[in-house]
C-alpha cells in the first residue's frame, strides 16, 4: 500500500481462536456455559466471587498451554519490521486477554481489556503477573492484603489507555481489523473514528463483521492465511 506509514491494528478473539482459545460468541462457547452477568461484570464478582474467580483460573491454565499461530507471528514479523522499512509507527491494540501476541515476538501491543496472566490488588492498585489460581485468596505480593482479582476489564468498566488508543488512531494512515465481531464497544467504534480522520481501513475476518460496512476494503478467512498474505504483501 502507497503512502501508509502509520498503521493501528486491532485484533479479537479470531485471531486466537486457532490457537485453541474459545471465543465467547461462537457456537459452543463460553457465553453457552456462563452468563455474561455471572462472570463478567463486577455485579456478578460481587454476588459470587468463588464462581468468577474458577472460571478466570481455568482460563489462565488454559491459555498457558496453547501456541501463537500464524496470524500472531505475521504480526509479530510486522511489528518487527515495519519502522525500519517505513520509519513510520505501527500498534497492535488487541481485545484479548491472552499473551499470545508477545510469545509470538511481537513488543508494541496494547492490552485495551487486561490480560489474564496478571492480577489486580484492589487495595494498593498494583498490578502483578500472575500464572496460578486465585481462588484461595492469596495475598497481594505488593501489599500483603487478599484483595486480588482478575485483571481483565469486564462489562461496565472502561477498558484501559484509551487516550493511547485515540492518539495512535489520530495519526494513522491505516487502520486494520483482526478476527473481531464488531459487537463490543467502544472496539467496534475504532473503524468510524479511524475513517473520520482520514484513514484507510481494513478488515480481515473469517466473515462479515457487525461494522463491515465501514470498511473500505475487506479480505474474509482464517486469519492464519489471510493475515501472513497480506503482511507479505505489504512488506513486499
Amino acid at each position: 500500500m502507497e503512502n501508509i506509514r502509520n498503521i493501528v491494528i486491532l485484533t479479537g478473539a479470531g485471531i486466537s481462536a486457532e490457537s485453541g482459545i474459545d471465543t465467547f460468541r461462537s457456537e459452543g462457547g463460553l457465553w453457552e456455559q456462563h452468563r455474561v452477568e455471572d462472570v463478567a461484570t463486577p455485579e456478578g464478582f460481587a454476588r459470587d466471587p468463588d464462581l468468577v474467580l474458577r472460571f478466570y483460573d481455568m482460563r489462565r491454565e488454559s491459555i498457558q498451554t496453547k501456541q501463537p499461530n500464524p496470524a500472531h507471528e505475521a504480526l509479530a514479523r510486522l511489528d518487527r519490521e515495519w519502522s525500519d522499512r517505513t520509519g513510520g509507527n505501527l500498534l497492535i491494540v488487541t481485545q484479548n486477554v491472552d499473551d499470545l501476541h508477545e510469545r509470538a515476538g511481537a513488543n508494541r501491543v496494547l492490552h485495551m481489556h487486561g490480560q489474564h496472566l496478571n492480577a489486580w490488588c484492589t487495595m494498593c492498585d498494583t498490578r502483578s503477573t500472575w500464572r496460578g489460581p486465585l481462588i484461595d485468596r492469596p495475598a497481594c505480593p505488593e501489599c500483603g492484603v487478599a484483595a486480588l482479582r482478575p485483571d481483565v476489564v469486564w462489562f461496565g468498566e472502561m477498558p484501559y489507555r484509551m487516550d493511547e488508543i485515540y492518539g495512535a488512531l489520530r495519526q494513522a494512515d491505516l487502520f486494520v481489523s483482526i478476527g473481531t465481531s464488531g459487537a463490543v464497544y467502544p472496539a467496534a467504534g475504532f473503524v468510524q473514528d479511524a475513517r473520520e480522520l482520514g484513514a484507510r481501513t481494513l478488515e480481515l475476518n473469517l466473515e462479515p463483521s457487525q461494522g463491515s460496512r465501514w470498511f473500505t476494503e475487506a479480505r474474509y478467512g482464517p486469519a492464519s492465511h489471510i493475515v501472513p498474505q497480506w503482511v507479505e504483501e505489504l512488506l513486499a
